[in-house]
């Protein structure tokens, strides 16, 4: 039962007329602030069993720290009890986890490949996820359900009755969903969304598999995960103590995600438990990951953040690194920075790689009150003196150097200029399409692409969603969203016109380092910086 009726009146005067052979308290990290679940109502269980003496406790959790361990013995007042521990290893399941570029697709290509027509969890941040992403599986032909507190309560309940009938393969949910589920044949948990912490993670993948068969616990992760689940901490009502508690936790994860070495050792290391050797059951076992040294890179950024004003998001800073000369760049006059054009040995994901790799070791904090731009942080302060080298994990998705990547950014109206008849007719059937996608869905043409965007992809050609990366107006939604349609028009009419392959396909603009005069540099960091 919940510990909710435990305290209500009604239950308690029902429980002194009934003989009580034991208070069984299950989910016990529940009593802990410093737990992944922290529930208030778990800290006045003890009114009810100081009431009843005589009779026996036990409290069971399968995800606690020790520092939660501790905190679980004071808070329920179990210090004088037997402590058994057993292993936290759960070897019938292979942990593998990717850096997110389309998250959606991702999954597909995850469940098709591994688990056709298998039982799965998704697990996702906001209710409104679980809708989007449940519907689009399901256009996919994958039979997926979503749940989430918000839902109907005849509703939800059918959904989860459905799922454990194996009527649907796919529950996609946020965490409300998995306490008291025992479904064995669970072949597989994926995380589109990081979790909170090590524990929350550990929870959750552990529903996979329960019958001892193998099974998958799948994630991707991105630098904005980093950013927004730091902001939701600091939005959680609590102390700083409470916050930087969450912090490390967080911390632990993120170092979880970028590790290079065995995922099932650190797993186990965090709960205090040794494993010997490598599992050969993650993928970091089973497809070695290189690491390479990115201390000139860190510098780079690092110097980047500081020379525009610590106040821009990874994407702005890429643009300076590449020599982007965007209309926000030429505004705030960061075409004049020292790091402008200096990060062209690196394309746009590596560069993401960096940022999201400095932000996860905590050489870069994101400011939540200017919308998650990056701050440096002090540990940063040794590696921009040179006193510190850096290595960086080796994403491994495929490397891609597009013609958007390799070539400075042009003004649109240079783009007009440059347009011949064949380039005129592939505007027309751009703005064509995007009409028709417009009407669709009820909005004005410009909400998919501007004008702007269009000329780039007539001007630039991508061959490919990944060469997408780069074109003004063209984030990672509306590449998801809408870039495989206007991919398409793209191909079909480079293979009819034949005239032209893109601007600069081969070029890679190589602008030297410039160090930075030392009686230019700002503040008693001036000394700092090589970029």
């Amino acid at each position: 039962m919940a510990p909710e009726r435990l305290l209500t009146e009604n239950f308690q005067h029902f429980l002194k007329n009934i003989q009580i052979g034991l208070f069984a308290i299950d989910e016990a990290h529940c009593v802990s602030q410093w737990g992944h679940d922290f529930r208030p109502e778990y800290l006045r269980i003890n009114e009810v069993t100081r009431q009843f003496s005589n009779v026996p406790r036990v409290a069971l959790t399968a995800t606690a720290d020790s520092v939660t361990h501790k905190d679980i013995l004071e808070k329920l007042d179990l210090q004088k009890a037997e402590h058994f521990v057993s292993s936290f290893d759960r070897p019938n399941i292979r942990y593998h986890v990717q850096v997110k570029h389309s998250d959606k697709n991702q999954l597909l290509s995850f469940i098709e490949r591994s688990h056709p027509g298998e039982s799965g969890i998704v697990y996702v941040r906001t209710r409104k996820r679980t809708e989007t992403i449940a519907s689009w599986l399901h256009e996919k032909g994958v039979s997926a359900l979503p749940y989430h507190a918000g839902l109907d309560t005849e509703v939800r309940f059918d959904n989860q009755k459905r799922f454990l009938g194996n009527d649907v393969s796919v529950m996609v949910a946020t965490i409300a969903f998995g306490l008291g589920i025992d479904k064995p044949d669970v072949r597989f948990v994926a995380h589109l969304d990081l979790p909170a912490s090590m524990e929350a993670y550990y929870q959750e993948t552990g529903r996979a598999g329960r019958n001892g068969q193998p099974a998958d616990a799948w994630m991707v992760y991105s630098l904005s995960d980093v950013v927004a689940m730091n902001k939701l901490f600091e939005l959680t009502p609590g102390n700083e103590e409470f916050k930087w508690i969450q912090r490390k936790k967080l911390n632990a994860l993120l170092g979880y995600c970028e590790l290079i070495e065995c995922r099932r050792k650190m797993l186990l290391a965090y709960f205090g438990e040794t494993y010997q050797g490598d599992c050969q059951a993650c993928d970091n076992c089973l497809h070695p990951v290189k690491a390479w040294d990115g201390t000139v890179a860190a510098q780079k950024a690092l110097s980047c953040v500081y020379r525009t004003g610590e106040r821009f998001g990874a994407e702005y800073l890429i643009d300076v690194l590449l020599g982007r000369e965007t209309e926000r760049i030429l505004k705030f006059g960061h075409h004049r920075v020292s790091t402008f054009g200096i990060g062209n040995e690196l394309d746009r994901l590596e560069w993401k790689s960096v940022f999201r790799q400095l932000l996860s070791a905590g050489y870069l904090k994101a400011d939540l009150n200017s919308y998650g731009g990056l701050r440096l942080s002090d540990k940063s302060h040794p590696v921009l003196r040179k006193k510190q080298k850096m290595l960086f994990r080796k994403d491994p998705f495929p490397k891609v150097k597009p013609r958007v990547r390799a070539i400075k950014r042009v003004k649109s109206e240079t783009v007009k200029v440059m347009e011949t008849e064949g380039d005129k007719e592939l505007f027309e059937k751009l703005r064509s399409l995007r009409t028709t996608i417009a009407q669709k869905h009820g909005l004005p043409p410009y909400v998919i692409f501007h004008d702007r965007t269009l000329h780039e992809l007539v001007s630039y050609l991508p061959k490919s969603l990944d060469e997408m990366h780069g074109i003004h107006g063209i984030g990672e939604a509306k590449r998801e969203n809408y870039g495989q349609q206007f991919l398409e028009v793209i191909l079909e009419h480079v293979k009819t016109d034949g005239t032209k392959d893109g601007v600069g396909s081969d070029s890679k603009i190589t602008e030297e380092f410039q160090s930075h005069d030392n009686s230019q540099a700002m503040g008693s960091r001036k000394n700092y910086f090589t970029f």
